[in-house]
């Protein structure tokens, strides 16, 4: 009787485990890029390791830059019609769509788990993409933030974000330029090139980037998802994305900060742009859909798998699931 009732338990206890993720396939490749000619630097000799032998070290030469990085999970029941992209915000990387920052599921594999195929990506400069030369390559100097910014900057104070956690997501934070953007949106329209069509997610800056990537490449991106994007397309080409269903996602406490009334403005009105010109877009507010208190980092807050079941909802109801 007694082994009978410890095999119930452990029974039970295995049935509250999280199920495994089956894969057909995981990897990883860079694309995109150039090649850059550098001259007329001086010739150093480095000491690479204490102790080790100088070595000459020539800078002139030609380089391979501006390539992004991407890495894709293939479930092995896939469900989602099309492979799904994720793009990061600024002065982050793919890990923001990864485990949160106090541990629990995040995104990308709440999606793949889903039957999605799922293209996370490190933005030129970012992460595995890698720096190139300044200024000689990439123009002006990167921006660092200090450990207390983004605070404010993403609108934590009282919402769902975990913050007792903050210290981990500010260990993800990585330097950004602000003259990149066309080497950023070069790669990642490579990469809808090699992959696509697609739906494609994206987060704050990137939002410019999503919308210029589908503009150029309206064949191949078959939904947009915006999470609460800082930036746009261009609205003089707002007819190339009529073809193409697109979600707006809003967190909370936007009408009180300094800064979010107007990114929403100007992302709401690139919106109408689109439905003048016969595009099907959707708008939600989170707290006027019943979601209450998500932060700019709305992937990472309690209640991201709250929000992940609203844009996997949609998705289904463009017709992109089976």
């Amino acid at each position: 009787m007694m082994r009978r009732a410890a095999l119930c338990v452990l029974l039970a206890g295995c049935a509250t485990q999280p199920a495994p993720i089956a894969l057909r396939d995981m990897g990883s490749f860079h694309v995109g890029g150039r090649e850059v000619t550098i001259s007329g630097k001086p010739v150093k000799e480095v000491v690479f390791t204490p102790g080790g032998v100088p070595a000459k070290v020539d800078l002139n030469g030609t380089y391979l830059v501006e390539s992004m990085y991407v890495q894709y999970f293939l479930p092995a029941n896939r469900r989602g019609a099309l492979p799904l992209l994720m793009w990061h915000g600024g002065g982050l990387t793919g890990v923001t769509y990864e485990t949160t920052p106090d541990g629990r599921e995040g995104w990308l594999n709440w999606f793949v788990k889903r039957g999605w195929d799922v293209y996370n990506s490190d933005a030129v400069e970012r992460g595995r993409a890698g720096w190139a030369m300044y200024p000689d390559i990439f123009k002006g100097e990167p921006i660092f933030l200090p450990k207390d910014e983004p605070y404010g900057r993403f609108r934590m104070k009282g919402s769902q974000f975990p913050v007792d956690a903050y210290d981990n997501f500010v260990r993800q934070i990585v330097p950004r330029w602000t003259t990149t953007d066309d080497a950023i949106i070069t790669a990642y329209t490579a990469l809808v090139d090699r992959v696509c069509p697609c739906a494609i997610l994206f987060h704050s800056q990137a939002g410019q980037f999503g919308f210029k990537v589908a503009q150029a490449r309206p064949d191949k991106v078959k939904a947009l998802i915006a999470v609460e994007p800082a930036g746009q397309g261009d609205p003089k080409l707002a007819d190339r994305l009529k073809g193409i269903p697109t979600l707006f996602v809003y967190g909370d406490g936007i009408e009180t900060d300094k800064r979010w009334p107007t990114i929403r403005r100007n992302g709401v009105a690139f919106a109408e742009a689109m439905r003048a010109a016969g595009g099907k877009v959707d708008v939600v507010d989170l707290p006027k859909a019943g979601i209450a208190g998500n932060s700019h980092m709305l992937m990472m807050d309690k209640n991201n798998l709250e929000v992940a079941a609203l844009v996997q909802r949609w998705l289904e109801q463009q017709g992109l699931y089976r």
